[in-house]
């Protein structure tokens, strides 16, 4: 088994410090597989944990829906 390997991507304004790691090792056939997907918006000092890229998505859909419902409720477009 080979060790797990990270990718960190930074989005948004410096001051959100967004990021998005993920947690990734490869199968013996050379493909990679994701164990673990971690979501941290806003300074969160826990971060929002996925297996999968779909609970990801799904996440991020009803996360904007939302922000949308918001922002259109203060008046803003």
């Amino acid at each position: 088994m080979a060790p797990e390997n990270v990718y960190v991507f930074k989005f948004g304004k410096d001051e959100l410090n967004n990021r998005l790691i993920i947690k990734y090792s490869h199968t013996w056939t050379g493909r990679i597989k994701i164990n673990e997907i971690d979501l941290r918006l806003h300074k969160q000092q826990h971060p929002r944990i996925f297996k999968r890229e779909s609970e990801l998505i799904k996440y991020l859909k009803q996360h904007f829906a939302q922000q949308k419902k918001v922002s259109e409720s203060n008046g803003k477009h």
